[in-house]
């Protein structure tokens, strides 16, 4: 079953002079596929990635997530999508420092309001214990290593039960030790439940080992 699916997206920038940015990208991600995409700077991966996270919405083409063709949405209606739908994983993790792991995991749950606060504060226990971390719930984010505010970052992303995790440069900031953990963590996130993964990297080892590369240049899938 395809969870995303592309067809002939395009993107231009018009300044400072009109540029092709992305040219008629077609592919579709599969349910429980890990994929990722490679490319020198400037080949249009992170582009991409923004359009298919549907933080883009200046392009030409179809996006369907889920079946939904998303093309074309109101920006509200794609905000709701993208908090039911879509985790993201950053190269930077994006954590309010002060606060909890187990507040910074909470936060896109409460603002989805499906579940009550004690629900949503056992589903972010749940995913902790996933990662590994649930004896860092109480502690704030920033007293933790940088390998474990990355898999705090990916638990937070998971809290909505996402129908796909992108990721930007997810092991970018992070030494090999803990860029082979959350390599793990999103293997076993894959093949344990199912989860699709899209990742932009410059990591060659870390997408080597993953499913399926997408490789890109000029705005073109070679």
């Amino acid at each position: 079953m395809n969870i995303l699916e592309t067809r002939n997206i395009s993107k231009y920038f018009h300044d400072p002079v009109e540029f092709q940015v992305l040219k008629d990208i077609s592919f579709a991600v599969r349910k429980g596929e890990f994929l990722s995409m490679v490319g020198k700077s400037g080949s249009g991966k992170s582009t991409l990635l923004y359009i298919l996270s549907t933080m883009d919405t200046e392009y030409s083409g179809q996006l369907k997530v889920d079946g939904q063709t998303v093309t074309g949405q109101t920006n509200d209606q794609l905000a709701e999508m993208r908090n039911n739908k879509i985790g993201f994983v950053f190269q930077f993790h994006y954590l309010l420092p002060e606060f909890s792991c187990l507040k910074n995991i909470m936060l896109p749950a409460l603002k989805l309001g499906k579940y009550t606060a004690q629900e949503i504060e056992s589903r972010a226990y749940d995913k902790l214990k996933l990662l590994g971390l649930e004896d860092q719930a109480l502690k704030p984010a920033s007293k933790l290593s940088g390998g474990q505010q990355q898999r705090v970052a990916i638990a937070r992303a998971l809290i909505n039960d996402p129908h796909i995790i992108m990721c930007d440069e997810p092991t970018g900031n992070l030494d090999s030790k803990n860029t082979a953990i959350v390599f793990d963590t999103f293997k076993d996130l894959t093949r344990s439940f199912g989860q699709p993964i899209i990742a932009v990297t410059h990591d060659e080892e870390f997408a080597r080992n993953s499913d399926r590369i997408i490789e890109m240049r000029d705005g073109e899938i070679v």
